[in-house]
């Protein structure tokens, strides 16, 4: 049985384990880390999947703002990485972390949610979609049609040009 915890009870090495195991030790140059530089997981919205004691996997999110050119900030909360051990992928548990992570954030998120993803997946099951970042930048390479922003808690999408970065 697959129990759900807050990310903040398990060992920072154990996650990181699970982070290089699923993205690999070349993780860190990624355009989504150079956004959350600096800053630590929104501890209310990050989890950890253990089954039989072990970790099998892990979503994080991150305070995050879309900055416009004139100062404005609009706060957000970045979604990922959702990492499952490779030899437990395709169980369904990235998706039951997700979905307890969206009912968390109905309660918890101080801004809506957006992420890099695949647009199908996040899209589908998830209801992700790029619609209001078409003219988001990021510091960093990265696919328009994968910068996806999802509304929650009320709280709406802006929808011009910005930059995104730590708050």
């Amino acid at each position: 049985m697959v129990e759900l915890l807050p990310l903040s009870d398990i060992e920072p090495q154990a996650v990181e384990a699970l982070l290089d195991a699923a993205f690999g030790p070349d993780r860190f140059g990624r355009t989504a880390y150079r956004i959350r530089e600096g800053i630590d997981a929104v501890r209310a919205l990050s989890f950890a999947a253990v089954e039989d004691g072990a970790l099998i996997g892990t979503i994080q999110c991150w305070p995050v703002a879309h900055r416009t050119a004139n100062g404005t900030a609009t706060p957000l909360v970045m979604v990922g990485p959702v990492a499952v051990r490779p030899d437990v992928q395709r169980g369904g548990h990235g998706r039951l972390l997700m979905a307890h992570m969206l009912e968390a954030a109905e309660h918890e998120a101080d801004g809506a949610l957006m992420m890099i993803g695949d647009p199908e997946y996040y899209g589908r099951f998830f209801g992700f979609a790029a619609d209001a970042t078409g003219a988001w930048d990021l510091p960093g390479p990265y696919e328009k049609r994968r910068l996806l922003a999802r509304a929650v808690n009320g709280h709406v999408l802006p929808t011009g040009a910005g930059r995104i970065g730590p708050r």
